[in-house]
């Protein structure tokens, strides 16, 4: 009522003010009460001093002002001009006025009455607020005096705040539990609260204000003096009651004694303090309210550091991204939350932690608390590594020792008959002089000599003598694998590589890592594959056939041959590249022939452990068979020599061992074996150059019209059989076209 009137004497003032401007005949406000299909009824009107005409100026101005209230927009007509009065939410009315000459309606005039207008509207709005809230207070007045009753009869304790949270209402239980508490809060100041323990005030008043400053609801807890002088402690949960417009007009709030609830939790974080493990709790929304004594002492930090997400700041900063992420995916889950993560102790040192924290649940399923613990488990984290270590040592000595043993069981299979080196001949004598000289150093060494004069027994001495000695000796025969499969043999395999691959394959060089390899008839090789050795004597390094990766490898290389290889080479089967690399360090074994003396000391050896091995007791061989055997030319050297001996002691029935002659004049090289075989070189010679002639004019093509075996007359499958056993390049001739 009293803004209603507050508002009527302002429309007058303004009709007042507008006819003392001298140029206005007459200024009438309507008032629309913000609905536009009701007649607006004339709130005031002021008509200027002299004026003669005020009915006709007032029914004027009605049919104007309704015009504008139903439009919204300003009216204009000769000397009457009306501007609605509006403001963002409303239309109030019109302001209507007539001027003694129209043209005093020019723009700079109009402007000034629309802004009269607009502060006009403000001033209205301000008023009709003010008139909706003391309305709205009056309703809850009256609905409280009905309702305080009420809650005059609920036990707990029900309080009742205005929008500023300054205490309005406390319920009979409030008032017999605290006595005069009530009265000590309304005539506190905003400062203090006198019922409040001291410790809590500054916490209270803080919190109080700036959730009072909000609309939400919120909860609080602290500790209020009974009317014994007590001080215990309640929780607070307080809820807003809004109006039309969202505004909060009071705060009903309740209040539960959880006094003896705290001292049961004090009690037993108490006893949580005496655990030795480190031990947390959390609010179901995330934030940590809990760390237990033995959680401060660890890191060296307040309690209050710690609370809410102020523990993350002692997590390592590569671990709390992590930790975080898992502690929120656990929130919106529910589900326990297990993460390592380093955490910094009280010296500085951070240490890897296993932290778990499970929910605790109420009946409907809901988390209402996190439990949680923390472990130290740093030293069993570098025992797990140092552990890892120790395991990937061993596996990598267990691979090293399965490569090594994969060689040894095939160096035994493949043996040679020695067991030691016998001889004393100035010949032997000067090759084991190289040998004691070319052992300790890594270099390559080529051996050379006739079959049967025990390359590889002098290899494997080589490598006895060097510091290569514990690891592995692997030998491998290029005669006796098939040409295709001699890169695979050498370097190995993936799988699938081809047409059998099953599976991945190591390689002799890879078998021999760290140790020698021996390769035996090095003459052998195909020439891809020399290429494929040049590569590891240079480079060190070589790629399993079918894959793309490069090994490295450290692999003494000790090469035999009994061909001549500079024959090969200027017959282009042999690069001259890879012969030089070999050759670092040659040794040629002489024949047996050219030993005699040694015969008899390898007779006796043999002799005595083909004996032991029989299970016989023979003392020596008859004087006549010795003489046989030193005269005898040995073409197969010794190793003829030992099959002769082992034939020997199977029939020998006495304790002298003799020698059937005719086994060795079949073997005995004869004028015409010699004649056939000069015949056999001739021809392989003669045979070669018609093959090569013929790939020449054929640049290289075998097959077809225009191939060499049509110009040779030999089926195309004969011709590649001459060309592969005589060792013939035919694609040297593509390019002499």
């Amino acid at each position: 009522m009293q803004e209603r009137v507050a508002a009527e004497q302002l429309i007058q003032r303004v009709c007042e003010i507008l006819t003392r401007t001298g140029y206005l005949r007459y200024a009438e406000i309507a008032y629309s009460e913000g609905d536009s299909q009701k007649a607006p009824h004339r709130a005031a009107f002021v008509v200027a001093e002299g004026e003669s005409q005020t009915h006709d100026l007032r029914e004027a101005a009605d049919q104007a002002a309704a015009t504008v209230i139903q439009t919204a927009q300003v009216f204009r007509a000769g000397e009457v001009l009306s501007i609605p009065i509006e403001s963002d939410r409303r239309l109030y009315g019109a302001l209507t006025v007539f001027a003694e000459d129209p043209t005093e309606f020019e723009p700079g005039a109009v402007e000034v009455l629309r802004s009269v207008a607009s502060t006009l509207a403000v001033e209205l709005e301000e008023l009709r607020t003010r008139e909706q809230r003391n309305r709205t207070e009056d309703e809850l007045t009256q609905k409280e005096s009905g309702i305080r009753q009420l809650l005059d009869a609920i036990p707990g304790h029900i309080l009742i705040h205005d929008p500023a949270g300054r205490p309005l209402f406390a319920n009979g239980p409030w008032i017999d539990y605290h006595g005069d508490a009530l009265k000590e809060i309304e005539s506190a100041s905003s400062t203090a609260i006198e019922s409040v323990h001291p410790d809590d005030i500054e916490r209270v008043m803080a919190e109080r204000d700036r959730l009072y400053a909000g609309n939400a609801p919120f909860q609080l807890e602290f500790r209020v003096r009974r009317k014994d002088g007590e001080y215990r402690w309640f929780r607070f949960r307080v809820n807003p009651v809004h109006d039309q417009r969202g505004n909060v007009v009071r705060w009903y709030s309740s209040a539960v004694d959880i006094h003896d609830l705290k001292n049961a939790e004090d009690s037993l974080r108490n006893v949580v303090d005496m655990i030795p493990a480190l031990v947390h709790t959390a609010w179901p929304d995330g934030n940590f309210d809990f760390f237990n004594q033995k959680w401060l002492e660890y890191v060296g930090a307040p309690m209050e550091a710690l609370l809410g997400w102020g523990w993350t700041s002692l997590i390592h900063p590569q671990d709390v991204g992590g930790i975080v992420a898992h502690w929120r995916a656990s929130l919106a889950s529910g589900a326990m939350c297990e993460h390592e993560a380093r955490v910094r102790r009280a010296d500085g040192a951070f240490r890897t932690m296993l932290h778990r924290t499970v929910p605790l649940s109420d009946k409907a399923g809901k988390t209402v608390k996190w439990y949680g613990s923390s472990f130290d488990i740093e030293d069993r984290k570098l025992a797990e590594d140092s552990l890892q270590s120790a395991l990937d040592e061993v596996q990598k000595l267990k691979d090293q020792l399965h490569k090594e043993n994969i060689a040894l069981r095939d160096e035994i299979d493949k043996a040679s008959m020695f067991e030691e080196i016998v001889g004393d001949s100035p010949a032997l004598q000067l090759v084991l002089s190289r040998v004691s000289k070319v052992a300790p150093t890594d270099s390559t060494v080529l051996i050379t000599g006739e079959t049967g004069t025990g390359k590889e027994l002098i290899a494997r001495a080589i490598h006895k003598h060097s510091h290569r000695a514990s690891r592995a000796f692997v030998s491998v025969n290029c005669a006796a694998i098939p040409r295709d499969l001699i890169a695979s043999e050498l370097f190995g395999h993936e799988k699938g590589a081809f047409t059998g691959a099953m599976q991945q394959r190591l390689g002799r060089f890879e078998m021999a890592a760290g140790g020698t390899i021996f390769i035996d008839e090095v003459g052998e090789l195909p020439v891809e594959t020399q290429i494929a050795l040049l590569r590891v004597l240079q480079e060190h390094e070589f790629e399993r056939v079918g894959g793309t990766r490069s090994i490295q490898t450290d692999v003494r290389v000790i090469a035999a041959t009994n061909r001549d290889l500079r024959s090969a080479i200027a017959a282009g089967v042999f690069r001259s590249d890879l012969f030089y690399r070999l050759n670092v360090f040659p040794i040629e074994i002489p024949p047996l022939r050219e030993r005699q003396e040694d015969i008899p000391l390898l007779i006796a050896y043999f002799i005595d452990r083909y004996a032991r091995k029989a299970g016989r007791k023979i003392t020596g061989i008859s004087k006549k068979s010795l003489e046989l055997l030193k005269s005898y030319p040995w073409p197969g050297n010794i190793r003829e020599l030992q099959n002769i001996i082992e034939r020997s002691v199977i029939l020998c029935e006495s304790e002298s061992l003799s020698i059937d002659e005719s086994w060795l004049s079949q073997q005995r090289p004869a004028k015409e074996s010699t004649a056939q075989l000069e015949l056999s070189r001739r021809l392989e010679v003669e045979e070669r150059e018609a093959i090569e002639a013929a790939l020449r004019e054929c640049h290289g093509r075998v097959s077809g019209a225009l191939g060499a075996a049509v110009k040779l007359g030999m089926p195309r499958s004969t011709l590649e059989s001459k060309i592969r056993s005589l060792k013939i390049v035919k694609n040297r001739f593509r390019d002499l076209s």
